[in-house]
């Protein structure tokens, strides 16, 4: 964690906020009612990399008994996701996130709880700190490879993310 010393602070600040288990739950509840009621969870969170799993159930399958493609995006979304506003977190002036682009492709069909891993952790943290030392905006190309309990890949997201620091007021 040495290269992420310099926000430690604010980096545990949130750790701690999105592992807390109720005050996770609440935030997906009000903001991301479709994660919360599909049972998308954060299985892992370090500075580093980010794990985030759908399990395969009635509401979020397709009908063809395996798990719909968006609410497989929606938890390899999150573990992209939530290592930016990790890194972002409390920073001064602020940072704007956005998904701009999405790439996916599929290799094994999803009957069970599938686990997305993401570990750009530090490309994160070097676009962060680029556009807060000279403002402009940075894209980072997020993975997020999902598996079964097995180890298969079943699919591999990649998420394209813009980050531009907000001007000052």
């Amino acid at each position: 964690m040495s290269k992420f010393n310099e926000r430690a602070t604010q980096l545990d600040r949130f750790l701690a906020s999105v592992r807390h288990p109720l005050k996770f739950r609440l935030l997906t509840f009000w903001k991301l009612p479709a994660s919360f009621f599909s049972g998308v969870r954060v299985d892992s969170l370090l500075p580093e990399a980010c794990v985030c799993s759908v399990p395969h159930r009635w509401i979020t399958q397709n009908p063809f008994r395996s798990a719909y493609f968006a609410s497989l995006s929606m938890a390899a979304e999150m573990s992209t996701g939530l290592l930016a506003m990790a890194h972002l977190y409390e920073s001064k002036p602020s940072v704007s996130m956005l998904v701009v682009r999405l790439e996916a492709d599929f290799f094994k069909k999803a009957t069970e709880r599938i686990f997305f891993t993401c570990a750009d952790g530090e490309t994160f943290y070097e676009a962060v700190n680029g556009t807060l030392s000279d403002g402009l905006p940075r894209t980072v190309r997020a993975k997020a490879t999902g598996r079964n309990s097995s180890g298969e890949v079943a699919a591999v997201f990649f998420f394209t993310w813009s980050l531009k620091a907000k001007a000052k007021k």
